[in-house]
């Protein structure tokens, strides 16, 4: 039997399950990958055993859209759970060995696991990102993607929803190092913001441009509403921005909302933005 090459894990849009339930175990910090349907001998899965008798890396193509995959390279099977029908992945091999191991080996593989785990999340939010904003910054519509940046509305250190499209944006070089030390700032009625003392600055030939003129214009959102930002973490990120520039709280001119229909998503937020037409402009 020839050893597997690749796995995959397929996209699902918020709120659908996946049809396999691949996860990192809290336990060990190691990824599990399900077993393809409940026959211990189905041909994917004697391949994985293969791999993993073998010692070969694989390429995980994660789904980050429909048809779209982000590759993760390497990760190695390096055990199987039969009774939760599922492999064992590790993108260290040597972090699995069993054997005793001083102060200073197991902190190097605590280190390594942390930083597997915050490269897949990285790797899978940046795709998931750049593809529902159509690899566009949300702000000036910039699109060069070596120019782009998959920023987090709120840091991933506060663990709500950090890794989820809806704590995303995708933004140009400027506008995210801007967005992350309070220069801009964007409404959760998706209208930018930028400092006033930015906004008083002679012209400059960056300047005007680059934030000066995005004053007062409204982000682009994807187009499917499942997957624009949450206006409850624009509302705590925006609250940030007012703090750091000491700007008193204003009420928002409500040209710029739509009526709350009852039970939606984000019904409850004072802020219930005009989030179901803000692409078009």
């Amino acid at each position: 039997m020839s050893s597997a090459l690749s796995i995959t894990t397929t996209y699902r849009p918020p709120g659908v399950d996946r049809p396999y339930d691949d996860l990192i175990h809290e336990g060990d910090g190691l990824l599990r990958y399900k077993w393809n349907g409940i026959k211990r001998d189905e041909a994917t899965n004697r391949s994985l055993r293969s791999a993993m008798q073998s010692g070969v890396p694989l390429i995980w193509f994660f789904g980050v859209g429909k048809g779209v995959f982000t590759p993760i390279f390497p990760v190695y099977v390096v055990g199987e759970e039969e009774e939760n029908r599922q492999f064992i992945l590790d993108p260290y091999p040597s972090t699995f060995a069993k054997h005793e191991d001083g102060i200073a080996e197991q902190f190097l593989r605590q280190h390594l696991r942390a930083e597997f785990r915050n490269r897949l999340f990285q790797a899978v939010f940046r795709g998931t990102v750049m593809r529902a904003y159509q690899g566009r910054c949300a702000v000036c519509s910039l699109q060069r993607g070596w120019l782009l940046d998959a920023a987090y509305i709120l840091p991933d250190t506060t663990n709500v929803n950090s890794a989820s499209v809806v704590n995303g944006l995708a933004l140009c070089k400027i506008h995210h190092a801007a967005f992350d030390v309070g220069i801009l700032g964007i409404r959760p009625d998706l209208v930018v913001q930028i400092r006033p003392e930015f906004m008083q600055e002679p012209d400059d030939l960056m300047l005007r441009p680059g934030l000066q003129e995005v004053h007062g214009r409204r982000m682009k959102v994807p187009s499917a509403r499942a997957e624009r930002p949450s206006v409850d973490l624009l509302e705590r990120a925006y609250e940030r921005f007012r703090a750091v520039n000491g700007i008193s709280s204003k009420p928002i001119d409500p040209r710029f909302f739509l009526p709350i229909v009852p039970g939606g998503p984000r019904t409850g937020s004072r802020w219930e933005a005009s989030l179901f037409d803000a692409s078009e402009d």
